[in-house]
């Protein structure tokens, strides 16, 4: 079998490192380990990183420094479908407080579809809560029971202060709850089978 030239190797490292540019990823340095999430004493954990992708006003994806992506739905508020009124506000909203910036998502558990259920913090701020006081999410009163007391507190505070003010979609007079739209969407899906 013959040898590569050193020609032949050169450009083979620089398709490597071309495709290693194009899917995005730096590459992982040799020996380097994953790191675990940090794991508070009252059992939540966390997670650093980047925002790459926002799916709409309530789920993002981060990308930690290991390269993995991490789904995140946002604990605690309810935003409104892409496809429902205000919901193509709401993700410009959550994008222009986080898209490609670095953050921080406390969390405790992952939901039905893999996504884990946070907090995200950027430099100390709760987005989270952010998000409803800008009045582009409701306070997910479904899942308050997962939150703090003070965060159930303050989040319903905050509603009710973007309700009051006419924010966001409290704009509309009669707002539907993006639960009730996607009941809905559900419903007439069964209709038409």
């Amino acid at each position: 079998m013959n040898k590569p030239s050193s020609l032949s190797r050169f450009i083979l490292i620089i398709a490597c490192a071309l495709l290693t540019v194009s899917c995005g990823r730096q590459p992982k340095q040799v020996g380097q380990k994953p790191r675990p999430p940090a794991i508070s004493s009252d059992g939540q954990q966390t997670i650093s990183g980047r925002v790459v992708r926002l799916a709409d006003g309530d789920t993002v994806t981060v990308l930690d420094a290991n390269n993995t992506q991490h789904r995140i739905r946002l604990q605690g508020i309810d935003a409104p479908e892409s496809h429902q009124d205000f919901g193509t506000q709401s993700k410009k909203s959550l994008s222009g407080m986080v898209f490609g910036k670095d953050v921080v998502v406390v969390y405790e558990k992952t939901d039905q579809y893999g996504r884990l259920i946070g907090k995200i913090l950027l430099d100390g701020r709760d987005v989270n809560l952010e998000q409803i006081r800008a009045g582009m999410a409701w306070h997910y009163k479904d899942y308050e029971r997962e939150q703090s007391a003070e965060d159930r507190e303050i989040y319903a505070r905050a509603e009710d202060e973007a309700r009051g003010a006419r924010r966001g979609l409290w704009r509309d007079p009669n707002p539907v709850e993006p639960s009730e739209f996607r009941r809905e969407v559900r419903q007439e899906r069964k209709a038409r089978e």
